[in-house]
């Protein structure tokens, strides 16, 4: 999967073409996005048999600020998910140091005023955390542009498989017998599983096991795309991503 740089050179702004002299000045064509070239994806049964193959074509982000955009949009997501809720007491805040400890001088010690210092055990903490507001705010076209091009860059561990709206019963030697017999190692690789529609014998068979993770087509997780090493989307969901991240921002 292609890495993510932490660099951002925002929107590329290239001149269009010049005017007539007098005219004033030139305009600049912004170019936020392009269609990517579809990409074929093997299509799998759940038995593990071939079924034909699809493809995935996508509108990314252009090539000069495509990893800048999906990097903030990571960002973006991980300090949203900070509760912000640390905190630590100042000296003003913590209990006791009315008096004096000892006295001035005699004592071979240092000179102390008060027991609530951040030099004495029991006492306040100097520069220590408060409460605060990590959020960040990215528009909705830049979540969606760099949301789809994390999936097509992640096109090449990317795998078809039929729906699993068949799967009656809630076990999960079924689900990762399925998963092994398409040739996903869901214990030993970070899987990432994409359904159409949330399945509720698909998550209660998935949920114990702590590399696989499973999204709906409606709710991709950027992370999720980011951190699996392969991922297996269902042929309708496959469908709604095309549909969805083709339209234009």
């Amino acid at each position: 999967m292609q890495a993510i740089c932490s660099s951002f050179s925002g929107l590329r702004l290239s001149p269009a073409a010049p005017r007539a002299q007098g005219a004033g000045r030139r305009e600049l064509a912004v170019q936020a996005s392009v269609q990517a070239p579809a990409v074929d994806l093997p299509v799998r049964k759940l038995d593990g048999s071939e079924a034909g193959s699809s493809s995935i074509a996508l509108r990314v982000a252009d090539p000069e600020t495509s990893n800048g955009l999906v990097h903030r949009y990571l960002v973006h997501v991980q300090r949203n998910a900070r509760q912000g809720n640390a905190s630590t007491m100042t000296r003003g805040e913590v209990r006791g140091g009315g008096r004096k400890p000892y006295k001035q001088k005699g004592s071979g010690n240092a000179r102390r005023g008060s027991k609530r210092s951040p030099l004495m055990p029991g006492g306040g903490i100097s520069f220590g955390p408060k409460p605060r507001d990590w959020s960040a705010s990215m528009n909705k076209k830049e979540r969606k542009l760099a949301c789809a091009t994390a999936l097509h860059s992640a096109a090449g561990d990317m795998l078809v498989c039929a729906d699993f709206s068949d799967m009656a019963e809630v076990k999960t030697a079924t689900l990762l017998g399925a998963l092994s017999a398409m040739g996903v190692d869901a214990k030993n690789e970070k899987v990432l599983l994409i359904v159409n529609e949330p399945n509720q014998n698909v998550y209660l068979s998935g949920r114990n096991v702590p590399t696989l993770a499973i999204n709906t087509s409606h709710a991709v997780q950027v992370y999720d795309v980011l951190n699996a090493d392969r991922i297996v989307v269902e042929q309708s969901a496959l469908a709604y991503l095309n549909e969805w991240f083709s339209q234009q921002a």
